[in-house]
Order: C-alpha cells, then sequence, then structure tokens
C-alpha cells in the first residue's frame, strides 16, 4: 500500500475490475457491462447452464475482491468509494448462476442487477452496513441473487 493515499496498482486494477470503475461516469454499470461481456461466451457456446461460466467466475471475483478491496479501501480512506466495481461483477456472477444461457435472461438479470443495485432495497441496504470489504460486496451479492430469482420467475410468467 502506497503512503500518498493511494492504493497499490495491484489493488486498482484487480478492485476496479481491470478500470471498468475509473470510467469518471456510472463507473458501477461499466463494471456490471465488463462483467458481464465475460458470459457472453457462455450464450454462444449455448451451455447447458450459465452457472457453469457465472459460478468459478464468481469464486474468482470474490476471491479477487477478498485481497484487493481491504487495501483499497484502507488506502484511500472511503467506506464504498465507486470506482470500486469487482463487487458488481460478483452480485453479477451471483445472479448468472441461475440462469439458462440466453441473450433474454442475461440482459434482464444486468438490467434488474442494475436497477436493485442502485435502488438498495430491504434486504439489500442492511447489508452495505457491514464493515470493510465485506459491506461492499454483500449488498451486490444479494442484489444479485435477487435478480437472479426474479429472472427465474420472470420464465412462468412469460
Amino acid at each position: 500500500m502506497a503512503e500518498t493515499g493511494r492504493p497499490a496498482p495491484w489493488q486498482t486494477l484487480l478492485a476496479t475490475f481491470f478500470g471498468a470503475g475509473l470510467l469518471p461516469k456510472a463507473p458501477g454499470t461499466a463494471g456490471t457491462f465488463a462483467a458481464a461481456a465475460l458470459l457472453l461466451p457462455g450464450v454462444m457456446l449455448d451451455l447447458p447452464c450459465l452457472g457453469i461460466l457465472a459460478g468459478p467466475l464468481l469464486l474468482l471475483t470474490l476471491l479477487i475482491g477478498a485481497l484487493s478491496v481491504p487495501g483499497y479501501l484502507r488506502a484511500t480512506g472511503l467506506q464504498d468509494p465507486g470506482a470500486v466495481v469487482i463487487d458488481e461483477a460478483a452480485g453479477l456472477y451471483a445472479g448468472a448462476c441461475l440462469l439458462r444461457p440466453t441473450w433474454l435472461e442475461l440482459a434482464l438479470v444486468v438490467v434488474l442487477f442494475r436497477l436493485l443495485d442502485i435502488a438498495k432495497p430491504f434486504p439489500v441496504n442492511r447489508l452495505e452496513r457491514l464493515p470493510g470489504a465485506w459491506g461492499v460486496m454483500a449488498d451486490d451479492l444479494a442484489a444479485g441473487l435477487l435478480a437472479g430469482l426474479l429472472t427465474l420467475f420472470s420464465r412462468t410468467l412469460f
């Protein structure tokens, strides 16, 4: 960790999901779209379940978040900096684990995830109160799971 109040370069690279969170406008949406791009091969290859790809990506982003976010928070002194979007990637992957590999379901989970992540309905809003990196990550994981469940529920409606 640098003494200048800046995180180490590797922490910035990972916590911002390879720079997606550094965009000046809507970094959370940029992080979500970047994460969704890694799910596109699962849709194009018509995997039996999107979870085949999303599950390992979820585990990887949780590990990356656990390694990079605490130092990023300490270095910046911020509780939940907008540039940290590894949590958006993890949240999207949590929801995508439940889905079929279709364009419609991927698009729907992305839109629902962003809406839920921004609105933070109960109980999602309670989770962001957790300390440190857990607070950064947990609310997005809950929003992602909720988005995935709503997408599943939409199957019965349409």
